[in-house]
C-alpha cells in the first residue's frame, strides 16, 4: 500500500467534512440541505459542490455556514466528489449524493465515531435507511452484517462478507489521507465501483451499525435509460475489481459471487435489444469463466442451472429457459385473474380493433379539467395549433353535458363511445392538463403533451403520500404509469420545473415554455379588457375586485371564508366583488347563496363562479383576491395588486402539504382575517410601494417563462418538430408589457 498522505490541516482541521455533491435530481437538495443547516455541529464541516445557479444560489442561503464550490451545469458525480474533497479541511469524508439524505442524529454518531479511530483505519462503514416514493426510511439489509463485524478495526480479507454491503459511497466515510492517495482510481461516476474500491484498496476498516445514510433510490422509469455502453460498463466494472482480487481469495470469491448476481439480474431486465443482450451476455460470460474461482460449488436448483449457462456462454438455452419461466408465470396470472365483465371485453374489442389501425399524424386529441370542455392550456395550444399547424385536425373529448356548450363547430367525442376509442386509439397527439384514462394505450410513435393547470404551492403527485386528507385513496402506482406516457410537460417557471420532477418521476422532457393559457395577458389590448368588463356590467370608473378561493381538502363541501354581502358593504358603492368559487363545486347550489339580494340589483355582488374564461375575469379585475389558489400565478402576470386572504394557512400546510411558505413570499399583502382583509382594501395597502415590490418579486420568480409566447413555442416544439434553440427566447420579466389595466383601458 503507498504511503498515507499527511493532511495539512491536521492541528487545526475539523474532524468529519461532509462533502454534498451531485446534480438536483427531482429537488431532493434543499431539503437536504435544510437538515443539515438545522443541526450544526463542531467539528464537523459542510462542503457543497454546486451544480449549476440554482443550487449555489440555494447553497449560499445557508454561507457562512457552508462553503460552497460553484460547478456548471452538467458537471458529473466525480467532478463534484473532487472539487469538494479538494476543498474540504476534515481528517474524514463523507459524501452525500444530492438526492440522497441523512437521517437525524447520523453526523454527531459518525463524527463521534471516527474521532477514536487510528490513523490504520482507511474507511468507515455505515448502516443506512432506505427510500423512495413509496415509502420511506425503511431498514437496509446491511445492519446484521456491520452488527456482527463489531466495532473493532479489521482487514477486509478477515471478513470479505463486508463486501456484500450495499455499493454506495454514502455508507463509507473514508479518511481525507486515503482518498487522496488513490482518488486517481477512486474518482470515477461508476459510484458502485468507487464504493467496492474504497473497501478493496483498504488497509483496514471499521464499522458503525448505526443507520447514518438515507440511499434515496430514484424510479428507474424517471432515469434515462441505460446505454449499451453502460450495459456493458458493469461487466467491465467486475473485469477490473476481480483484477485487484487475484491474490485474495477470500475477497476474490465475494467478489465474483457478487458479479455474477448483478450479471444475472441485469440480463433479465425488460427492454435490453436482442443484441445487445447477445453481446452482454457474451461479455459477462468471459468474465465469469475467466475468474472463475478454483473448486467453486455453484448453488442447487434454478439458481445453479442459469449460473452454469452464463459460465458457458449459452445464450440460446437462457433464453429458452426465460421463455419457459415466463410461459409458466402467464398462465398461473391468468388463472387468477379470470374473466373480466362482458362490456369491458367489449370495449377492449373496439380499442384493440382501433389501435391495428394505423397512426393518424394529422390527428389531435384534446381534454382539459376531466372533459369539462375548450379550457386552459390545451384550449390556448389549439387555438395557435390552427394557426400554425392547420393540416391537424384536433378532437375534443366532453362530457356528454358539456358537449351543449362548446363553441359552434368544436369536433368532439363523448367518454365511453365507439369514436371516443376510435380517436384515442389512432391519433397521434395527446394533449391534456390532466391524465387520460389507465386503459388509453401509449403507442410508438404517437406524442402525450401535459400541460398542467396550475403553478404548484401545494403538494402534487407522489409527495402528496404523507398527506391522507390530500390523497383520497389515490392509487400512486397508477399514477405514475399514467405519468410515464407523458412525452412532454409544459411548465411556467423553473420552480414547476423541479416540483414536476419530483412529484411525478419519470423521463418526460419539461417544455419550460410557459403556460399557453397565459399569453392572453400580454397579447390582449385596451379593447379586450373593456370588453371583458362590459361583459360583466362592470361600469367604467368603478374598481372590480375578483376573489376566487381554492377548495380545502380537509372540508367535506365549500364553506364560506368570508362574509361577502359585509365586504361588499365596506368596500362601497364604488367596488363590484366577483366571486368565483372552486370549479369543484359546481352543480352545487351558489356559493352565494342568498347573500345577493340588493346587492345584485346594485351590481356590487357577483357570482362569476361558472364565467368562463377565468382569463377574462383577471382581464377585467383591478385586483384579485386569494388564498392558495393558483390563480395568483397567473394573475401576477397582468401585475396588478394580489391581496392574500390566509384565515387558515396552518390548517392548510399540515393537511395539505406545500413547497414553499407563502406568508413568507406572498404576491402582496397578507391578511388573516376578514378586519384586515377590508383594512387593506380600503387603504393604500393594495397597491402601495410595499405591495409593489413583493408582487414583482413573485413575478421574478413565478412568471419567469410566461411573456405571450408560449403556445408558439409548444406548438413548434411539439407538433411541428422545431429544435428548441430556434424558437422564440423568453423575454426577460421587465422587458415584457402586460395587457393594460383597467384604468389604463378606459383612458385610451
Amino acid at each position: 500500500m503507498p504511503e498515507t498522505v499527511p493532511d495539512p490541516f491536521a492541528e487545526t482541521a475539523p474532524g468529519l467534512s461532509v462533502v454534498v455533491h451531485g446534480r438536483n435530481v427531482q429537488d431532493h437538495l434543499p431539503d437536504l440541505l435544510d437538515s443539515l443547516a438545522a443541526h450544526p455541529l463542531p467539528g464537523v464541516e459542510v462542503i457543497v459542490a454546486a451544480v449549476g445557479d440554482w443550487a449555489r444560489e440555494v447553497a449560499e442561503r445557508h454561507a457562512p455556514a457552508f462553503t460552497v464550490v460553484p460547478l456548471p451545469d452538467g458537471a458529473g458525480d466525480a467532478a463534484g466528489r473532487s472539487a469538494g474533497a479538494a476543498r474540504a479541511r476534515g481528517r474524514w469524508l463523507h459524501f452525500v449524493h444530492a438526492k440522497d439524505g441523512l437521517p437525524v442524529g447520523a453526523a454527531p454518531a459518525v463524527a463521534e465515531r471516527v474521532g477514536g479511530l487510528p490513523d490504520t483505519v482507511d474507511v468507515l462503514l455505515l448502516d443506512h435507511v432506505r427510500s423512495s416514493w413509496r415509502a420511506s426510511g425503511l431498514p437496509s439489509p446491511d445492519g446484521p452484517r456491520l452488527a456482527r463485524a463489531g466495532r473493532a478495526d479489521l482487514a477486509l480479507d478477515d471478513r470479505a462478507a463486508l463486501l456484500r454491503l450495499t455499493p454506495l459511497l454514502g455508507n463509507r466515510v473514508v479518511r481525507a489521507g486515503f482518498w487522496r492517495s488513490r482518488e486517481r482510481l477512486l474518482t470515477t461516476e461508476d459510484e458502485p465501483f468507487a464504493a467496492y474500491a474504497a473497501l478493496l484498496l483498504a488497509d483496514r476498516v471499521a464499522c458503525l451499525p448505526h443507520p447514518a445514510y438515507e440511499d434515496r433510490r430514484l424510479r428507474p422509469e424517471s432515469l434515462p435509460p441505460p446505454t449499451p455502453a453502460e450495459r456493458y460498463a458493469l461487466v467491465d466494472r467486475y473485469e477490473a475489481l476481480l483484477g485487484l482480487t487475484a491474490d485474495r481469495p477470500a475477497v476474490h470469491g465475494v467478489l465474483y459471487d457478487l458479479m455474477i448476481r448483478d450479471c444475472l439480474h441485469t440480463f433479465a431486465r425488460a427492454g435490453m435489444p436482442d443484441d445487445v443482450a447477445r453481446e452482454f451476455f457474451h461479455r459477462a460470460s468471459v468474465t465469469a469463466r475467466r475468474h472463475r474461482p478454483e473448486g467453486l460449488r455453484r448453488p442447487a436448483g434454478l439458481e445453479g442451472v442459469r449460473r452454469s449457462l452464463l459460465e458457458e456462454g449459452a445464450y440460446g438455452k437462457y433464453r429458452a429457459l426465460q421463455s419457459a419461466n415466463h410461459a409458466r408465470r402467464e398462465v398461473r396470472s391468468a388463472a387468477r385473474t379470470g374473466r373480466r365483465r362482458a362490456g369491458t371485453r367489449l370495449r377492449a374489442l373496439q380499442y384493440r380493433a382501433a389501435l391495428a389501425r394505423p397512426v393518424d399524424p394529422h390527428l389531435a386529441v384534446f381534454s382539459a379539467y376531466w372533459n369539462r370542455g375548450v379550457a386552459c392550456n390545451p384550449a390556448a395550444i389549439a387555438a395557435k395549433l390552427a394557426e400554425l399547424a392547420p393540416s391537424v385536425h384536433p378532437v375534443w373529448v366532453v362530457t356528454a353535458a358539456g358537449a351543449a356548450l362548446l363553441p359552434p363547430g368544436t369536433d368532439h367525442v363523448v367518454p365511453g363511445t365507439r369514436r371516443y376509442w376510435e380517436v384515442l386509439a389512432r391519433a397521434k397527439y395527446l394533449v391534456n392538463n390532466v391524465n387520460f384514462p389507465d386503459a388509453v394505450v401509449k403507442r410508438p410513435g404517437t406524442v402525450h403533451l401535459q400541460t398542467h393547470h396550475g403553478t404548484p404551492l401545494k403538494r402534487m403527485g407522489v409527495d402528496q403520500l404523507p398527506y391522507p386528507a390530500a390523497a383520497h385513496g389515490l392509487d400512486f402506482q397508477a399514477l405514475l404509469e399514467r405519468v410515464d406516457k407523458w412525452d412532454f410537460s409544459v411548465s411556467a417557471n423553473s420552480h414547476s420545473t423541479r416540483m414536476w420532477q419530483r412529484a411525478y418521476p419519470s423521463r418526460h422532457i419539461s417544455l419550460d415554455h410557459g403556460y399557453p393559457r397565459n399569453d392572453v395577458y400580454y397579447t390582449a389590448g385596451p379593447a379586450e379588457v373593456r370588453a371583458a368588463r362590459e361583459r360583466l356590467g362592470i361600469a367604467p370608473g368603478r374598481r372590480a375586485v375578483l376573489y376566487a378561493p381554492t377548495h380545502r381538502d380537509y372540508e367535506a363541501g365549500w364553506t364560506p371564508r368570508l362574509d361577502l354581502a359585509g365586504l361588499a358593504d365596506r368596500l362601497g358603492e364604488e367596488t363590484v366583488l366577483l366571486m368565483r368559487a372552486h370549479y369543484f363545486y359546481e352543480g352545487t347550489a351558489s356559493p352565494l347563496g342568498g347573500l345577493l339580494g340588493s346587492l345584485r340589483r346594485t351590481g356590487r355582488l357577483v357570482d362569476v363562479s361558472s364565467y368562463e374564461p377565468v382569463e377574462e375575469l383577471c382581464l377585467a379585475a383591478d385586483a384579485l383576491v386569494t388564498d392558495y389558489s393558483s390563480i395568483m400565478f397567473d394573475y401576477a402576470n397582468l401585475d396588478r395588486p394580489i391581496v392574500v386572504h390566509a384565515d387558515d394557512w396552518e390548517t392548510y400546510r399540515t393537511t395539505r402539504g406545500v413547497y414553499f411558505d407563502l406568508m413568507a413570499e406572498a404576491p402582496g399583502p397578507v391578511a388573516r382575517t376578514q378586519a384586515e382583509l377590508t383594512e387593506i382594501l380600503t387603504t393604500d395597502a393594495w397597491h402601495d410601494e410595499r405591495a409593489t415590490k413583493a408582487r414583482a418579486a413573485f413575478r421574478r420568480r413565478f412568471c419567469e417563462y410566461d411573456d405571450g409566447h408560449a403556445a408558439e413555442r409548444v406548438v413548434r416544439r411539439v407538433f411541428l418538430g422545431e429544435d428548441e434553440r430556434t424558437l422564440p427566447p423568453v423575454l426577460p420579466v421587465e422587458d415584457r408589457t402586460p395587457a393594460p389595466s383597467p384604468e389604463e383601458a378606459s383612458a385610451s
